[in-house]
Parts: structure tokens; C-alpha cells; sequence
């Protein structure tokens, strides 16, 4: 029988520890760019829970609100092309073009008058519209107005531009999968031309009618991926209301769908209307997906890990995969947010997960 001599925690007793190596074998990895994976491995794949650089924040709409007012005064959206301030995540340092690793979100002015030129872009966008009346987003010539609330979808490849002809500021949160195609090497924009963002008529009605209960005949019907670009706010919230009275609960759920197919209404981005009752506590399901929250109406209180984040409407927070996450509602009135994550791409993938609360 042989002895075993080697110890149970012989993996912890090595962990973070790297092999020692001549300086030379080092430098003849590196001449042919090549790495020894076994110095990097626990950092690669740490145990339990990714060990990610995104670190939770949130953005006040406050603070937000007037250097937005001041980038419309320096610098004229034709020359932006797009107004917007980026929320940039603090954990990858200055003028990090992200939130969290897969979510890119920024806030957008425009102002009486102007628009935004026509381009389109390898990601989707979905706008959620946080102030002013009179806004609109023009998707392959289908007008959508821009109500506060609203999300406003503007998928990959599909032409789009803005427009403004109410009276004040109107601004919308930008959130867009470009970190995902930036890490991927896919992100790209083209700007428009005359009759680029023209409407596709047959493929419009087909999903009209289909809303209606209606089917067109195969011969001359068109598939249409995306056959609703505006969710209006008012429909949710009424929709979270009923839910909560219809259940007996003071919070309430509702994700944003493709009509036609029930599926999430993006490839990559989930979106989520929740209904946070006054002085409710909400304690969620920790999961492997990255988060933005905006708040639509309301006050109240989240706690993200070790992160305590007061809010009200027009503020934006962010959360990590698997993070802890709580919120609740000021007493006197119910909150209203909406929860933005990448859960859509990873259920494609295989590896969203959902752990039980301890």
C-alpha cells in the first residue's frame, strides 16, 4: 500500500503562487510571444465567483443634468453626431466606454430643432427616455415619439436618427451592447445617406396585423425581427400595477418581449419593468448577469454588495455578476425602475445562472 504524502489543500497551499523560473526561459516566452498560463490561471479563473474590474456605481441625474446642458451649448450635435455623456464605469479608470463589462450606457440630449444624423451601427441601442416632450427616434422610417419611460429600440444594423420639435431639453439614456462587440472586434458605424432610413412598408403592416391577430398570407409576408421599437412607459407601469393587485404583492416584475414570439426583445440586452411598493424591500435572486438599473419614478434605497446607493428618478446605478442586490422603496409612494442586463446573451451562450439566497 502506498502512502499518500501529498496534502488535501495542496491547491490552496499554491494558490497565488507562481512557479519560479530562470529569468531566460522568461524572456524566450516573450521573444515568441508566448505566456506561461500557470501564473495566470487563478486570476483567469478565480474560484466561486468571477473576480471582474467593473466596481457599482451610480450616476446621479443631478449631477448629470447641467453638464449635459453645457456640452449642448459647446458643441452643436452635428459635430457630436451624438450628444452624449458616458456613464464610465470607475473601476477601468477615466473615460472608460462602459458601465460593466457588457453594457455600455450614456445620457443624450438633444435640443428644440435639432437632429441627430442618420447612421447605424453593428450593436443594438434601446433609449430610455428620462426627460422633455417632443423627442422621436426615426428606425427605418418608422417615427416612434418619445415619452418619459419609454424604451426606444434601435437594433444592430437598422438606421436611425433623432429629432426634437417640442420646446426644452429632451435627454434619454443610451444603453448599448458595445462592449461586447468591441471585445469581440465587431463594432462599426456607418453614417447615412439620402433615403437611407426608409420605411419598409410590408414588413411594417405584417406586424401590425400580427398584433391584431391577423396573418397575412405567406406569399407576400415579411419576417420581421423586430416588430415592436417603442414600448411606451404608461403601458408597463399599468401592466406592473395590475400584476401587484392581481397577486396581492406591493412589488411587482414585467420583462419587455417580442410580441410576435414572446422572446427577449434584443439578442444580447434584456430589459425589465419592476414596481418596488412604499417602504417595500426587494431582495434579488443573485445571478451571473451584469446590471444597469434607471430609475423611472420614484426614491428609494439599493444596496449592491457592500455598496449602499440612495436614488431618484432620472438616476442610473450599475451591479456586478452574482452581486448581492436590495432595494427599497421610500415609504409614502412606490418606485419605478427599469433593469437593463446581458442575461439575453448569456442564456444564448449556456452559462446564465441563478444562485439560492443564503
Amino acid at each position: 500500500m502506498i502512502n499518500q504524502t501529498i496534502p488535501s489543500n495542496t491547491e490552496d497551499r499554491h494558490a497565488g503562487e507562481t512557479a519560479s523560473l530562470p529569468e531566460e526561459f522568461r524572456a524566450a516566452l516573450r521573444d515568441h510571444a508566448l505566456a506561461p498560463l500557470w501564473d495566470f490561471l487563478k486570476a483567469a479563473l478565480p474560484h466561486g465567483r468571477p473576480a471582474g474590474v467593473t466596481r457599482p456605481h451610480r450616476w446621479r441625474y443631478a449631477d448629470v443634468r447641467p453638464l449635459l446642458l453645457e456640452a449642448g451649448r459647446l458643441v452643436p450635435v452635428a459635430q457630436a453626431e451624438r450628444r452624449v455623456i458616458v456613464l464610465s464605469d470607475p473601476g477601468r479608470g477615466p473615460n472608460a466606454m462602459s458601465a460593466t463589462g457588457t453594457l455600455y450606457a450614456g445620457i443624450q440630449l438633444l435640443l428644440p430643432g435639432e437632429t441627430a444624423p442618420t447612421h447605424r451601427h453593428s450593436p443594438s441601442a434601446a433609449r430610455i427616455v428620462i426627460e422633455g416632450r417632443g423627442g422621436f427616434t426615426v428606425v427605418n422610417g418608422q417615427r416612434c415619439e418619445m415619452e418619459r419611460g419609454d424604451i426606444i429600440l434601435t437594433p444592430g444594423g437598422q438606421w436611425h436618427d433623432h429629432g426634437h420639435d417640442g420646446e426644452g431639453p429632451v435627454t434619454w439614456l443610451d444603453v448599448l451592447d458595445l462592449p461586447v462587440f468591441t471585445a469581440a472586434e465587431s463594432a462599426y458605424a456607418e453614417g447615412g445617406h439620402d433615403g437611407c432610413n426608409a420605411e419598409e412598408p410590408l414588413m411594417t403592416l405584417t406586424s401590425e396585423l400580427l398584433r391584431q391577430g391577423l396573418r397575412p398570407p405567406r406569399a407576400w409576408r415579411c419576417e420581421n425581427p423586430y416588430p415592436m421599437l417603442r414600448y411606451p412607459w404608461q403601458t408597463a407601469r399599468a401592466a406592473l400595477e395590475r400584476l401587484a393587485a392581481a397577486t396581492g404583492q406591493a412589488c411587482a416584475e414585467l420583462a419587455y418581449v417580442n410580441p410576435e414570439n414572446g422572446q427577449d426583445c434584443l439578442p444580447v440586452l434584456g430589459f425589465t419593468a419592476m414596481m418596488i411598493g412604499p417602504d417595500q424591500h426587494w431582495q434579488a435572486v443573485p445571478t451571473s448577469a451584469s446590471t444597469v438599473f434607471h430609475v423611472v419614478e420614484g426614491s428609494g434605497e439599493s444596496r449592491v454588495d457592500d455598496h449602499v446607493f440612495d436614488w431618484s428618478a432620472g438616476d442610473t446605478f450599475s451591479a456586478t455578476t452574482f452581486a448581492s442586490v436590495s432595494h427599497r422603496a421610500t415609504p409614502g409612494q412606490p418606485a419605478f425602475l427599469i433593469r437593463v442586463d446581458d442575461a439575453p446573451l448569456q442564456k444564448k451562450l449556456g452559462f446564465f445562472q441563478e444562485r439560492q439566497l443564503a
